[in-house]
């Protein structure tokens, strides 16, 4: 009788101390994950608060086109998950009053009546409940390497070669962005050409001498990446980085070609982004060969591991 009475107390202080502390635990480390909010600058100037959650909607939405696989919209709200925890951390100590924008300064971001602007009314339904569900079921996952958020950087499409090693485009190094296989199953995707005339590549470039003929020492690929698209670049006897004459140019990539003439230059290039990351098509294309969230993300950030905001 004295044992059972024993056993009675042990089981009364279980449901008295150990189960209430259990669900305080449970619910503590749920309310670090929903409770994260993020600051966004807005196009009217304002900042808003919107929960990490919800923000990540809006650069799935934006980002990554609605039509994809979702193994694919899963991958990019992880991405874009990372991207802004870490703008939080990196805020707290810059101090700017926001994490983010709405740009490609930051993630494009789009809000609800946006979302059903681009997409019409038929659309919006569909769309806004499949991200919904990319986003749900990826909830409070990030990217790390070595404790700390990666970078997460994305992009459209690599076109015809591997990506590029983050080195090789910005100038710092990252293990886990490194040359890998694109993925994409379309290489000839994006294909732009363009045509300057000699006195518009003179302004592009914001050169001030009088513009003349071309020769064939006005346009150099001087040095190439790993991956094989244009480093630098001579131009009208300067030397660029490949991202300075893409910008200037407005091309879509750094993979190029050319055909100079005296009157002009006439550009193509392959692809569309900066190719460092994850090929956004690449993604589309591996969800569709039935790979998983985490094997897509494993694919193109080498080294990296899936971690949950919860248990961080």
């Amino acid at each position: 009788m004295k044992k059972e009475w024993i056993w009675l107390i042990v089981i009364s202080l279980c449901v008295v101390i150990v189960i209430p502390f259990s669900i305080l635990r449970w619910h503590k480390e749920n309310k670090t994950v929903s409770d994260i909010s993020i600051k966004v600058l807005m196009p009217n100037g304002n900042v808003e608060k919107l929960s990490l959650e919800e923000y990540v909607v809006g650069v799935v939405a934006a980002e990554m086109p609605a039509e994809f696989e979702l193994e694919a919209l899963k991958a990019q709200a992880v991405a874009a998950r990372t991207y802004a925890v870490k703008r939080i951390k990196q805020e707290s100590q810059e101090n700017k009053g926001y994490d983010v924008d709405t740009t490609v300064q930051t993630q494009v971001w789009l809000s609800d009546a946006k979302m059903r602007k681009n997409w019409g009314w038929l659309n919006y339904w569909q769309y806004r409940n499949k991200i919904n569900k990319a986003v749900a079921q990826t909830q409070g996952v990030v990217l790390v390497y070595n404790g700390d958020f990666i970078d997460a950087f994305f992009h459209s499409s690599c076109g015809r070669r591997p990506t590029e090693r983050s080195e090789d485009v910005w100038s710092s190094s990252r293990p886990y962005l490194q040359n890998v296989s694109s993925g994409e199953v379309n290489v000839q995707r994006y294909v732009n050409t363009y045509r300057f005339t000699a006195q518009e590549l003179f302004m592009k470039l914001g050169l001030k001498e009088n513009p003349r003929s071309l020769n064939s020492k006005d346009f150099q690929v001087l040095a190439k990446t790993a991956a094989g698209r244009a480093k630098s670049i001579q131009v009208l006897g300067k030397v660029y980085t490949a991202v300075q004459v893409r910008t200037a140019l407005g091309l879509a990539s750094t993979d190029i070609e050319y055909t100079l003439r005296p009157e002009g230059i006439t550009i193509t290039t392959y692809g569309n982004g900066h190719a460092v990351g994850m090929s956004q098509w690449g993604a589309n294309d591996l969800a569709k060969s039935k790979r998983k969230v985490g094997e897509i993300l494993a694919h193109y950030y080498p080294g990296s591991k899936l971690a949950n905001l919860g248990a961080m």
